[in-house]
Protein backbone atom coordinates (compact mmCIF):
# COMPACT_ATOMS: atom_id res chain seq x y z
CA UNK A 1 0.00 0.00 0.00
CA UNK A 2 1.16 3.54 -0.74
CA UNK A 3 2.45 5.49 2.24
CA UNK A 4 1.67 9.23 2.46
CA UNK A 5 4.77 11.40 2.10
CA UNK A 6 5.13 14.45 4.29
CA UNK A 7 7.35 16.37 1.84
CA UNK A 8 4.58 16.13 -0.79
CA UNK A 9 1.93 17.34 1.63
CA UNK A 10 -0.01 14.08 1.22
CA UNK A 11 -2.99 13.34 3.48
CA UNK A 12 -4.87 10.35 2.06
CA UNK A 13 -8.65 10.44 2.42
CA UNK A 14 -9.90 7.28 4.15
CA UNK A 15 -13.65 7.92 4.39
CA UNK A 16 -15.42 6.63 1.28
CA UNK A 17 -18.56 8.64 2.01
CA UNK A 18 -16.56 11.88 1.91
CA UNK A 19 -14.82 10.83 -1.33
CA UNK A 20 -18.17 10.05 -2.93
CA UNK A 21 -19.64 13.34 -1.75
CA UNK A 22 -16.74 15.32 -3.25
CA UNK A 23 -16.94 13.49 -6.60
CA UNK A 24 -20.73 13.91 -6.76
CA UNK A 25 -20.35 17.67 -6.16
CA UNK A 26 -19.38 18.09 -9.82
CA UNK A 27 -22.49 19.58 -11.40
CA UNK A 28 -21.67 19.30 -15.10
CA UNK A 29 -20.37 15.79 -15.84
CA UNK A 30 -20.39 15.20 -19.59
CA UNK A 31 -18.57 12.90 -21.99
CA UNK A 32 -17.57 16.08 -23.87
CA UNK A 33 -15.71 17.49 -20.86
CA UNK A 34 -12.38 16.13 -19.62
CA UNK A 35 -11.96 15.71 -15.86
CA UNK A 36 -8.49 16.53 -14.51
CA UNK A 37 -7.77 15.10 -11.07
CA UNK A 38 -4.85 16.59 -9.15
CA UNK A 39 -2.98 14.41 -6.66
CA UNK A 40 -5.10 11.23 -6.81
CA UNK A 41 -2.91 9.42 -4.25
CA UNK A 42 -4.51 5.98 -3.84
CA UNK A 43 -7.56 6.69 -6.00
CA UNK A 44 -10.06 7.59 -3.26
CA UNK A 45 -11.77 10.05 -5.63
CA UNK A 46 -10.71 8.41 -8.89
CA UNK A 47 -13.00 5.39 -8.54
CA UNK A 48 -16.08 7.60 -8.19
CA UNK A 49 -15.00 9.88 -11.03
CA UNK A 50 -14.50 6.92 -13.37
CA UNK A 51 -17.99 5.67 -12.50
CA UNK A 52 -19.38 8.95 -13.87
CA UNK A 53 -16.96 9.76 -16.67
CA UNK A 54 -14.30 7.61 -18.33
CA UNK A 55 -12.59 10.78 -19.58
CA UNK A 56 -10.42 11.31 -16.45
CA UNK A 57 -6.76 12.35 -16.47
CA UNK A 58 -4.95 12.08 -13.13
CA UNK A 59 -1.82 14.16 -12.42
CA UNK A 60 0.47 12.70 -9.77
CA UNK A 61 4.14 13.38 -9.01
CA UNK A 62 4.65 10.49 -6.54
CA UNK A 63 6.05 7.50 -8.42
CA UNK A 64 4.70 5.01 -5.82
CA UNK A 65 1.17 6.41 -6.26
CA UNK A 66 1.48 6.38 -10.07
CA UNK A 67 2.43 2.67 -10.04
CA UNK A 68 -0.38 1.83 -7.62
CA UNK A 69 -3.00 3.69 -9.67
CA UNK A 70 -1.82 2.11 -12.94
CA UNK A 71 -2.12 -1.36 -11.40
CA UNK A 72 -5.50 -0.80 -9.73
CA UNK A 73 -7.32 1.57 -12.10
CA UNK A 74 -6.64 0.43 -15.70
CA UNK A 75 -9.24 2.88 -17.08
CA UNK A 76 -7.53 5.87 -15.45
CA UNK A 77 -5.15 7.95 -17.59
CA UNK A 78 -2.41 8.49 -14.96
CA UNK A 79 0.34 10.95 -15.80
CA UNK A 80 3.47 11.46 -13.72
CA UNK A 81 3.41 15.21 -14.21
CA UNK A 82 3.30 18.33 -12.09
CA UNK A 83 -0.07 19.99 -12.69
CA UNK A 84 1.45 23.39 -11.89
CA UNK A 85 3.68 23.02 -14.98
CA UNK A 86 0.87 21.85 -17.26
CA UNK A 87 0.65 23.47 -20.69
CA UNK A 88 -3.08 23.87 -21.30
CA UNK A 89 -2.58 24.36 -25.04
CA UNK A 90 -2.53 20.55 -25.37
CA UNK A 91 -6.30 20.64 -24.79
CA UNK A 92 -7.08 23.12 -27.57
CA UNK A 93 -10.62 24.37 -26.92
CA UNK A 94 -11.56 21.31 -24.85
CA UNK A 95 -13.65 22.23 -21.78
CA UNK A 96 -12.24 20.99 -18.47
CA UNK A 97 -13.32 20.14 -14.93
CA UNK A 98 -10.63 20.16 -12.22
CA UNK A 99 -11.03 18.18 -9.00
CA UNK A 100 -8.89 16.95 -6.15
CA UNK A 101 -8.05 16.56 -2.51
CA UNK A 102 -5.37 19.18 -2.98
CA UNK A 103 -2.06 19.15 -1.08
CA UNK A 104 -2.24 22.10 1.32
CA UNK A 105 1.20 23.37 0.34
CA UNK A 106 0.19 24.05 -3.29
CA UNK A 107 -3.56 24.72 -3.05
CA UNK A 108 -3.33 28.49 -3.65
CA UNK A 109 -0.97 27.89 -6.59
CA UNK A 110 -3.54 25.52 -8.10
CA UNK A 111 -6.14 28.31 -8.03
CA UNK A 112 -3.76 30.75 -9.72
CA UNK A 113 -3.07 28.04 -12.33
CA UNK A 114 -6.83 27.71 -12.93
CA UNK A 115 -7.00 31.45 -13.61
CA UNK A 116 -4.47 30.92 -16.42
CA UNK A 117 -6.91 28.51 -18.05
CA UNK A 118 -10.16 30.30 -17.23
CA UNK A 119 -11.31 30.03 -20.87
CA UNK A 120 -11.20 26.23 -20.58
CA UNK A 121 -12.05 25.39 -16.96
CA UNK A 122 -15.82 25.34 -16.50
CA UNK A 123 -15.78 24.01 -12.94
CA UNK A 124 -13.48 23.12 -10.06
CA UNK A 125 -14.39 21.04 -7.02
CA UNK A 126 -11.61 20.90 -4.48
CA UNK A 127 -10.75 20.13 -0.90
CA UNK A 128 -8.52 22.77 0.66
CA UNK A 129 -7.33 23.73 4.09
CA UNK A 130 -10.53 25.21 5.56
CA UNK A 131 -8.94 28.64 5.94
CA UNK A 132 -8.12 28.77 2.19
CA UNK A 133 -11.58 27.48 1.20
CA UNK A 134 -13.21 30.21 3.30
CA UNK A 135 -10.88 32.86 1.91
CA UNK A 136 -11.81 32.04 -1.69
CA UNK A 137 -15.55 31.97 -0.96
CA UNK A 138 -15.81 35.05 1.29
CA UNK A 139 -17.66 38.22 0.34
CA UNK A 140 -16.45 41.79 1.02
CA UNK A 141 -16.49 42.99 4.61
CA UNK A 142 -14.82 39.90 6.02
CA UNK A 143 -11.26 39.55 7.36
CA UNK A 144 -10.68 36.42 5.27
CA UNK A 145 -11.62 38.22 2.04
CA UNK A 146 -8.43 38.84 0.08
CA UNK A 147 -6.48 38.61 -3.18
CA UNK A 148 -7.66 35.11 -4.09
CA UNK A 149 -11.28 36.00 -3.26
CA UNK A 150 -11.29 38.91 -5.72
CA UNK A 151 -9.30 37.30 -8.54
CA UNK A 152 -11.28 34.04 -8.49
CA UNK A 153 -14.68 35.72 -8.03
CA UNK A 154 -13.98 38.00 -11.00
CA UNK A 155 -14.37 34.99 -13.30
CA UNK A 156 -16.03 32.27 -11.21
CA UNK A 157 -19.01 31.81 -8.90
CA UNK A 158 -17.78 30.27 -5.64
CA UNK A 159 -19.72 28.07 -3.25
CA UNK A 160 -18.48 26.67 0.08
CA UNK A 161 -19.96 23.15 0.21
CA UNK A 162 -18.95 21.42 3.45
CA UNK A 163 -16.29 20.97 6.13
CA UNK A 164 -14.23 17.78 6.56
CA UNK A 165 -12.81 16.76 9.95
CA UNK A 166 -9.19 15.83 10.56
CA UNK A 167 -9.73 12.18 11.59
CA UNK A 168 -10.79 10.95 8.11
CA UNK A 169 -7.24 11.37 6.74
CA UNK A 170 -3.98 9.43 6.98
CA UNK A 171 -2.10 11.12 8.52
CA UNK A 172 -4.65 13.47 10.14
CA UNK A 173 -3.82 17.11 9.31
CA UNK A 174 -3.64 19.65 12.13
CA UNK A 175 -6.55 21.67 10.76
CA UNK A 176 -9.99 21.06 9.26
CA UNK A 177 -10.54 20.97 5.51
CA UNK A 178 -13.20 22.66 3.40
CA UNK A 179 -14.67 21.67 0.04
CA UNK A 180 -15.61 24.38 -2.44
CA UNK A 181 -17.08 24.42 -5.93
CA UNK A 182 -16.22 27.19 -8.37
CA UNK A 183 -18.10 27.51 -11.65
CA UNK A 184 -17.17 29.73 -14.55
CA UNK A 185 -19.38 32.80 -14.75
CA UNK A 186 -20.39 34.69 -17.88
CA UNK A 187 -17.51 37.21 -17.74
CA UNK A 188 -15.27 36.70 -20.77
CA UNK A 189 -13.25 39.85 -20.15
CA UNK A 190 -13.31 42.42 -17.38
CA UNK A 191 -14.33 45.94 -18.41
CA UNK A 192 -10.87 47.26 -17.54
CA UNK A 193 -7.18 46.54 -18.13
CA UNK A 194 -6.96 43.02 -16.64
CA UNK A 195 -3.21 43.12 -15.93
CA UNK A 196 -3.56 46.44 -14.12
CA UNK A 197 -6.60 45.08 -12.23
CA UNK A 198 -4.51 42.18 -10.93
CA UNK A 199 -1.66 44.51 -9.86
CA UNK A 200 -4.08 46.84 -8.08
CA UNK A 201 -5.79 44.00 -6.20
CA UNK A 202 -2.45 42.54 -5.06
CA UNK A 203 -0.99 45.92 -4.05
CA UNK A 204 -4.12 46.93 -2.12
CA UNK A 205 -4.30 43.70 -0.10
CA UNK A 206 -0.57 43.66 0.59
CA UNK A 207 -1.29 46.78 2.67
CA UNK A 208 -4.79 45.80 3.71
CA UNK A 209 -4.94 47.99 6.84
CA UNK A 210 -4.40 51.14 4.84
CA UNK A 211 -7.04 53.14 3.02
CA UNK A 212 -6.98 52.66 -0.75
CA UNK A 213 -5.69 56.24 -1.22
CA UNK A 214 -2.52 55.31 0.71
CA UNK A 215 -1.99 51.72 -0.43
CA UNK A 216 -2.36 52.67 -4.12
CA UNK A 217 -0.35 55.89 -3.94
CA UNK A 218 2.12 54.44 -6.47
CA UNK A 219 -0.68 54.35 -9.09
CA UNK A 220 -2.06 57.82 -8.35
CA UNK A 221 0.95 59.80 -9.61
CA UNK A 222 -0.21 62.94 -7.74
CA UNK A 223 -3.66 62.57 -9.31
CA UNK A 224 -6.31 64.20 -7.11
CA UNK A 225 -9.50 62.26 -6.57
CA UNK A 226 -12.41 62.58 -4.20
CA UNK A 227 -13.99 59.28 -5.21
CA UNK A 228 -15.35 57.52 -2.09
CA UNK A 229 -13.59 54.24 -3.03
CA UNK A 230 -10.29 55.84 -2.05
CA UNK A 231 -11.45 56.28 1.56
CA UNK A 232 -12.17 52.56 1.96
CA UNK A 233 -10.02 49.54 2.79
CA UNK A 234 -9.53 46.68 0.31
CA UNK A 235 -11.65 44.12 2.18
CA UNK A 236 -14.64 46.47 1.77
CA UNK A 237 -14.44 46.43 -2.05
CA UNK A 238 -16.28 43.99 -4.32
CA UNK A 239 -14.94 42.85 -7.70
CA UNK A 240 -16.92 45.59 -9.46
CA UNK A 241 -15.37 48.22 -7.17
CA UNK A 242 -11.86 47.05 -8.09
CA UNK A 243 -12.82 47.24 -11.78
CA UNK A 244 -14.02 50.82 -11.26
CA UNK A 245 -10.85 51.64 -9.34
CA UNK A 246 -8.72 50.24 -12.18
CA UNK A 247 -10.52 52.41 -14.73
CA UNK A 248 -10.10 55.53 -12.55
CA UNK A 249 -6.37 54.90 -12.10
CA UNK A 250 -5.86 54.11 -15.78
CA UNK A 251 -7.54 57.31 -16.98
CA UNK A 252 -5.26 60.31 -17.76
Amino acid sequence: MVKPKKHLGQHFLLDDSVSKRIASSISCFSENIKVLEIGPGTGALSKYLLAENKNVIAYEIDRESVDYLAANFPDLDVRKEDFLKLDFTEFGNQKLIVIGNFPYNISSQILFKILEAKELVVELVGMFQKEVALRVSQQPGNKQYGILSVLIQAYFDVEYLFTVDEHVFDPPPKVKSGVIRIKRNTTNKLSCDEKLFKRIVKTAFNQRRKMIRNSLKIFLNDKKTNHPLFTMRPEQLAVQDFIELTNILESP
